[in-house]
């Protein structure tokens, strides 16, 4: 199905649970998709929630802007149409998803979300992580010769030989008609991010621009709030997660071992786990 984005952006969506169940939306990180989440929108659907895995602009089977408009208040006003249509949903928001949702929460005097999960996202991040993550999206604009190819390198870059199956790379990845496989992602989501492969100062400064777009959102938080880090996260330290707790005093955080940045492809059991154990009182409530 298709929900409605700011600026009458179509957004793709797969629907879990019951019709008559309270919201969960969930939002994944930059170059991802809605497949990324693996069991958690089904399993979300049979704890009794009726879950939304969103396609954000530019991903995926969404609409791509006419113009350039991926900064954090276009995302951000994507959540709010999206609060206005499904009412005040559970918010799961991995990496870009949690900063969108934090930046929309930034501009609305009400509590858009029923509770607030982030996954590996908080506002110090580190931005040595990001600019990893911004090397690897760009780093084949003209797309992998094969899927192998593509699994070798997504494995190069998680590290300890994570490598994903073949299968599964459909999902993120299309094959064009010069038979070559690119991300389903439009690549100027990238353009204010290359500066930083070669620039650390720069991108320390936008480390602080959007630090101050999610503490701002995070100061007005007052529903159960919990930060899903990755044992071995490059982007969020132990230090960061604590920070949080400082910002959002409800807040808690739990690490899953064994797990990067991408915490729920690395760890998806463990992962849906724990934001079914935090969602469930949510739930009863």
């Amino acid at each position: 199905m298709f929900l409605e984005g700011s600026q009458g952006l179509k957004l793709a969506a797969d629907v879990f649970g019951p019709e008559g169940g309270p919201p969960a939306l969930l939002l994944h990180g930059m170059g991802q998709t809605r497949q990324s989440w693996g069991q958690a929108g089904a399993r979300l659907g049979a704890q009794g929630w009726r879950a939304y895995a969103i396609d954000l602009r530019g991903h995926g089977d969404s609409d791509w802007p006419v113009a350039y408009a991926y900064d954090n208040d276009d995302l951000a006003a994507d959540v709010l149409a999206l609060c206005r249509q499904l009412g005040t949903p559970l918010l799961v928001g991995a990496s870009m998803g949690g900063v969108c949702a934090l930046a929309a929460q930034g501009t609305a005097q009400q509590q858009l979300f029923k509770g607030m999960v982030l996954v590996d996202i908080a506002p110090d991040v580190d931005m040595e992580g990001g600019r990893r993550i911004v090397n690897f999206m760009s780093a084949k604009p003209e797309g992998y010769a094969d899927l192998d190819e593509a699994a070798e390198a997504i494995g190069a870059y998680r590290g300890g030989g994570r490598k994903p199956s073949t299968a599964g790379l459909t999902r993120v990845l299309k094959q064009r008609d010069n038979g070559r496989w690119y991300w389903h992602w439009d690549p100027r989501i990238l353009e204010p991010r290359l500066g930083w492969l070669n620039d650390a100062e720069a991108a320390a400064e936008y480390g602080q621009m959007m630090r101050t777009t999610m503490v701002g959102g995070a100061e007005r938080l007052t529903v159960p709030t919990l930060l899903v880090r990755g044992g071995s996260s490059d982007v969020v330290s132990v230090a960061a997660a604590q920070a949080l707790k400082e910002i959002v005093p409800q807040a808690r955080y739990v690490d899953v071992a064994d797990a990067s940045h991408m915490v729920a492809g690395d760890r998806n059991d463990v992962f849906v786990d724990a934001i079914l154990e935090f969602a469930a009182p949510l739930l009863a409530r």
